[in-house]
């Protein structure tokens, strides 16, 4: 009987040092918001994702500010797919990641099957630049697309009238030719963002703005010819730039890397974000964009 006793005890200590270190565990992932973690001597590295066209920076921005206000994270890598989109939300995640970088913390871009136009420019702002030999990269210019339905409204015998304000508040309107001071003033827009991004490029990787206007006249490049012009620092693939973003840090050994878990799709998003694309054609405003402007 006292045997049984004796094990009836040790069963229920060991039953409430489990639940006081549950307990403790549990504490600490809360008071941790939500991750856990372990000693560990490795270095960390954040990855920021920017994947697909760019229409809007705030989740990017999100993760830099977060990961740069993070003691833990020694270095973060920019992994960037996408052929561009528009100006102001490339040009503000460029912004981002520049002020990330001079407050320290090193930036690897890291750059995969497209990086091009404002995908291009987003990785500007980081303290190195790595692209695999066949990246298509490049595409340094500003592009405004205007649709015009003219004709197919005169077939068709409809007409459509603007009441504007002033002689250029509908300039772009798909609903009537483009005229002659209209194309003055949408050129005059694409080339001051045009010599905006010839700036950056110019600043950012040490080469004069001649130099860069001789390259940046729209056409695309393999990562190979890009680094032969100045435009990337060094080629590898993403297992290369886990290292080098370690390096860049001044550590040594295989790190651990720490990223959000990108949002699932929604069967809205599935059925119809493929729509959606398609009605920004038609879209009565027309946007310049730092964009890839073929198909592959």
């Amino acid at each position: 009987m006292t045997k049984q006793k004796n094990i009836l005890t040790l069963s229920l200590i060991a039953l409430v040092f489990f639940l006081f270190v549950l307990l403790l565990v549990i504490s600490y992932n809360f008071m941790t918001n939500g991750r856990l973690t372990f000693s560990d001597d490795r270095p960390t590295i954040a990855v920021v994702e920017l994947i697909g066209p760019i229409y809007d920076s705030k989740p990017i921005i999100r993760q830099f500010k977060k990961y740069a206000e993070d003691d833990a994270v020694d270095a973060i890598i920019f992994r960037i797919s996408s052929p561009g989109g528009g100006v102001s939300a490339s040009q503000e995640i460029y912004e981002e990641v520049r002020k990330v970088r001079n407050s320290g913390k090193p930036i690897l871009a890291s750059l995969g099957a497209v990086a091009a136009s404002g995908g291009y420019y987003a990785a500007l702002g980081a303290t190195k630049i790595m692209s695999n030999p066949g990246t298509v990269t490049g595409s340094i210019g500003v592009i405004v697309g205007l649709p015009n339905y003219e004709g197919l409204m005169n077939k068709l015998g409809l007409s459509y009238v603007n009441i504007t304000s002033g002689p250029h508040k509908d300039s772009g309107s798909p609903y009537r030719e483009l005229k002659e001071d209209d194309r003055e003033m949408f050129q005059n827009v694409v080339d001051d963002l045009y010599d905006q991004f010839v700036k950056a490029v110019s600043s950012e990787r040490n080469l004069s703005e001649d130099r860069v206007r001789e390259v940046a006249d729209g056409r695309i490049y393999t990562g190979s010819q890009a680094k032969e012009l100045g435009l990337v620092d060094t080629l590898g693939s993403y297992e290369d730039a886990l290292q080098y973003a370690v390096e860049l840090a001044g550590l040594s050994g295989k790190p651990k890397l720490i990223k959000e878990r990108r949002k699932q799709p929604t069967i809205f998003d599935l059925l119809f974000g493929d729509i959606r694309n398609a009605l920004r054609v038609l879209e009565p405003i027309a946007l310049p964009e730092y964009k890839l402007s073929i198909n592959f």
